[in-house]
């Protein structure tokens, strides 16, 4: 017998025959002796249509009323799919995330969960029944109601699960599991059997839509093992855990690609050290983040500092420098748009230094230009014309030998 959770997506229960599906899936692990908790997304496109809804009536909604509208989704989920589980004839009892005893921080809209209280959900799967929990909500110490942010079911999925010390969390989607890149653009790419939580990472946190960066972030802070599983297939999906065999494998695990990028350059008369800190301090007071940096001081020619940004920030990060051109001290500023990142990710690049004189090497032979570079122990970022990103991510899959990935 295990104790699992198993988490499904919006499009996993988009429709009631698509929950009455994932009624047969818990109920199948529930007759294989396993106690089974289930964390729950809205419905399809149920959270968009309560955020138009929001807007029509009030534009500048406040944070915490758009929480109190927005949880109900999952609360919707939760109970119908609850019907459907006791109407298979097994025991089943929805929670809220605040029954559950998810705490968050105090925050609106993007919280933090801090603790899992799982009292009452350990003492439903103890009696063997299932408890259907809503992903994405919480409780701070107040007793305010709050919401994690897009992808927070994925949050609350990982912190469920090591609160009832679950064996492991399955996180079922539309897609077969973790592949190399993404099979829609790349019709070669293979699908992972295993992966480490710092390669997911990497991945998630580039572009990757396949689990939310925080929830693989907390997965490793605490050993849980996670798993990516098709919802409405076949299939052993992709296992995320700590270390992965790495002899058998390619020193590239996977390709992550973002699109509607854009780069903004600052140019000075003269360089002077307050420079860096007060340009991304400026930015950082109005949340406003940065991507790859690039910094040039070189003997007689104008010093400068490049970054990426991503599109739906690009107009309010030249507002924000613009209205405070005179305490940044530039002399004037230049921008870049339609652009886009493409990045490789294996934990194998460690020992492999010559990596990177690869990817750019491969780029360079398909006349791929190169705008900026950023890179750690574990990946390469590029940063590409966004109607050559296409190309590059096929370039690189094919230089890797991503094909064989296993």
């Amino acid at each position: 017998m295990e104790r699992i959770v198993m988490k499904f997506g919006g499009s996993s229960v988009a429709t009631t025959e698509k929950i009455a599906h994932v009624a047969q899936l818990i109920v199948a692990e529930v007759k294989k002796g396993n106690e089974v908790a289930v964390i729950v997304s809205a419905m399809g496109k149920t959270t968009d249509t309560l955020l138009a809804l929001a807007n029509d009536l009030n534009p500048h909604a406040s944070k915490r009323e758009l929480d109190m509208l927005l949880m109900t989704g999952e609360q919707v989920t939760a109970s119908l799919l609850a019907l459907a589980i006791e109407a298979r004839g097994h025991k089943a009892k929805s929670f809220t995330g605040w029954q559950a005893g998810v705490r968050t921080e105090s925050v609106y809209g993007d919280a933090r969960i801090e603790d899992v209280q799982a009292a009452k959900v350990q003492s439903t799967i103890t009696s063997g029944g299932v408890a259907v929990i809503t992903g994405f909500q919480g409780i701070d110490i107040d007793g305010e109601l709050t919401t994690l942010g897009r992808g927070g079911s994925d949050t609350s999925a990982v912190a469920v699960a090591i609160g009832i010390s679950a064996t492991i969390c399955d996180i079922y989607t539309d897609v077969e599991g973790v592949f190399t890149t993404d099979p829609r653009v790349v019709s070669s790419a293979v699908q992972l059997h295993e992966i480490s939580y710092d390669e997911m990472l990497e991945l998630a946190n580039l572009g990757a839509g396949v689990l939310h960066p925080r929830a693989v972030e907390f997965a490793k802070n605490h050993q849980m093992p996670l798993r990516v599983r098709p919802a409405h297939k076949k299939g052993k999906g992709t296992t995320i855990k700590e270390e992965v065999n790495l002899e058998a494998n390619l020193s590239v695990r996977g390709i992550a690609f973002e699109q509607n990028v854009a780069r903004i350059t600052i140019m000075y008369e003269t360089p002077y050290n307050g420079s860096l800190a007060s340009i991304f301090t400026t930015l950082a007071n109005h949340h406003l983040n940065v991507d790859i940096i690039v910094q040039s001081i070189q003997q007689d020619l104008q010093p400068s500092v490049s970054f990426s940004v991503k599109k739906e920030d690009f107009d309010e990060v030249i507002h924000v420098l613009d209205a405070n051109k005179s305490n940044l001290r530039y002399q004037r500023l230049d921008f870049e748009e339609g652009l886009a990142k493409v990045s490789i990710v294996g934990s194998g690049m460690v020992s492999n230094p010559g990596v990177a004189a690869e990817m750019f090497d491969a780029l360079r032979v398909a006349t791929i230009p190169i705008k900026m570079v950023s890179t750690s122990e574990i990946k390469v970022s590029v940063v590409v014309p966004e109607s050559a990103m296409v190309e590059a991510v096929e370039v690189l899959h094919a230089k890797f030998k991503l094909h064989t990935a296993i």
